[in-house]
């Protein structure tokens, strides 16, 4: 095979990437190999992204690639000047690996699949770069690789369109796109469940970020860790726009102005992690951010990490993704309770470690999203919906009380805890019946001549409105407990939680108000009770 040379013009250069690999901002000696070994692999990927070329021409010409780089007599430039600059040959191999797997393989059955892709394909990239600085720490090489595999996905999601029409190639997961009605659904133009599935996506990209965020701060080289925080930065905002725009429907890029205003911000190597943790938390748009807001310094920065764990895992559970999906991700969260490797999962250790937080606690909290992860979702009996409160709602009450500087009130958190999630459970059942989740108890349901069956026909039965009247009534009581045990406790350090108590004492009370019977719109707050709740939270009254 003489001619190993791609069809046509590149695909891309160097200075058309979404992002920067051998920028100007690299010192000179260091770029000239980056761009030896980006010449060498932007040829192979170009090879394997052919429209021209059939799968056995492609592996072809990749294999006669990888042996120039052991041919000294090589007549391919790009494998001669990977010699003659000594850099990336194993990092080429791995990447060509990948080359040959796009060059046959057209679609990706689960997310570990597409994640094994990304290791060969993207990974190398951010390792080479590192060796190249001196950068040896594993710490370092988990964030790069974390940085490359989300800078791949987001490739390929801003580019679902264009590689399914020319190269009828998908790299969303196929079990992803089952739960859109399947491949043909999923790019139709109306497709609401589309939105669902890309933004579950993008979540697993955000997480990658958050591992990522550590990477400038560990380059032992000034000038990588500029690249890499501007890296980041561009990273972040196509992951907004993204969040933001359809990729089905039209083209979504970053421009001239996001490039230079990361450009700008690069230098200070990107935000630490109580900033992105806060950005979280501020994201997520609850209206119980008041009660976080009454607290200070340490006390609030902890009980940011605790919440923004809450709503990770959470956000997990509730994701358009397969429940496998889910529930590997609940068990890796599990792993990073102890070991953390994003920003999240930092602060949240630090959070246990200077609050004595019990580590079961956590663990509690990704038990009862474990519960949440089911496709179908019934509870047997009444001690399996106290287990499942406990876990997801009296776990945020322990942790939080030690936060707030009373653990001695450990119990009342306890309950409080358990007094919130019957309220969520109220609230939230027309939307958990559309999850085919019920989380009355079947037990509760037989009693009542309720049939399981689907969650909605559960939930319009007619006999179904006197099981939430009386699951009211245990609510109401808890509240009125909470506040007669009250004083039993330091009433100021626990602000936090009396304001979280009047939100959702408010919420439930619309509810009663309301009743159970035919339309249930959710219950929330009016503008005028959300203005009094920040005003307690300032005043305490």
């Amino acid at each position: 095979m003489n001619d190993v040379t791609a069809p046509g013009a590149p695909n891309r250069t160097h200075d058309t990437e979404n992002f920067p690999t051998a920028s100007l901002i690299l010192a000179k000696p260091v770029r000239a190999k980056v761009m030896a070994f980006y010449r060498f692999v932007r040829m192979a990927d170009d090879i394997a992204d052919s429209e021209s070329l059939s799968p056995a021409e492609k592996l072809a010409r990749l294999d006669a690639m990888e042996a120039s780089l052991d041919d000294p007599a090589t007549p391919i430039a790009e494998g001669a000047r990977m010699q003659a600059e000594g850099v990336g040959v194993e990092e080429a191999r791995l990447m060509l690996s990948a080359f040959r797997q796009d060059s046959e393989q057209a679609r990706y059955a689960e997310w570990p699949d597409l994640e094994d892709y990304c290791r060969r394909s993207a990974d190398p990239v951010g390792r080479m770069l590192l060796r190249l600085h001196g950068t040896t720490a594993d710490a370092a090489k988990q964030a790069a690789d974390g940085l490359c595999t989300a800078l791949q996905i987001l490739n390929h999601l801003q580019d679902l369109v264009p590689d399914r029409e020319k190269l009828d190639r998908v790299y969303l997961p196929q079990s992803w796109l089952a739960l859109a009605g399947g491949e043909a659904a999923f790019f139709e133009p109306a497709n609401p469940k589309r939105r669902e599935i890309l933004d579950a996506a993008l979540d697993r990209v955000e997480d990658l970020l958050d591992r990522a965020s550590a990477l400038p701060r560990l380059c032992t080289a000034r000038r990588l860790a500029i690249q890499s925080a501007m890296t980041i930065g561009l990273a972040r905002r196509l992951l907004g726009k993204l969040r933001a725009a359809d990729p089905v429907l039209g083209r979504v890029a970053l421009g001239k102005l996001d490039f230079a205003r990361e450009l700008v911000a690069a230098p200070l190597l990107g935000p630490h992690d109580p900033v992105l943790v806060a950005d979280r938390v501020s994201r997520a748009g609850s209206s119980f951010a008041r009660g976080m807001a009454t607290l200070k310094g340490e006390r609030r920065r902890a009980l940011w990490a605790v919440y923004g764990f809450c709503r990770v895992v959470d956000d997990i559970a509730d994701g358009a993704m397969p429940e496998g999906e889910k529930r590997r991700l609940l068990d890796a969260w599990r792993a990073k309770l102890t070991v953390p490797d994003c920003a999240l999962s930092r602060e949240l250790l630090l959070a246990r470690e200077a609050f004595e937080i019990p580590l079961a606690e956590c663990e509690a909290m990704v038990a009862g999203m474990e519960t949440d992860a089911a496709d179908h979702l019934r509870l047997p009996d009444e001690a399996a919906l106290d287990l499942y409160c406990r876990r997801v709602a009296g776990s945020v009450g322990a942790m939080s009380v030690r936060i707030f500087g009373e653990p001695r009130a450990e119990a009342w958190g306890l309950a409080l805890g358990h007094t919130f999630q019957l309220t969520n459970i109220l609230r939230d059942v027309d939307e958990d019946a559309a999850r085919d989740r019920v989380y009355i108890p079947l037990s509760v349901l037989e009693k009542a001549g309720i049939p399981d069956g689907p969650a909605r026909s559960i939930v319009t039965h007619p006999a179904f409105a006197g099981i939430c009247k009386e699951l009211a009534g245990r609510a109401v009581a808890g509240f009125f407990r909470a506040e007669a045990e009250l004083p039993r406790y330091d009433i100021e350090a626990l602000r936090p939680a009396r304001v979280m108590m009047w939100g959702y004492r408010r919420i439930l009370d619309h509810m009663l108000r309301r009743g159970w019977s035919g339309e249930r719109p959710r219950a929330r707050m009016t503008r005028a009770e959300k203005f009094r709740m920040a005003v307690f939270a300032v005043t305490g009254r």
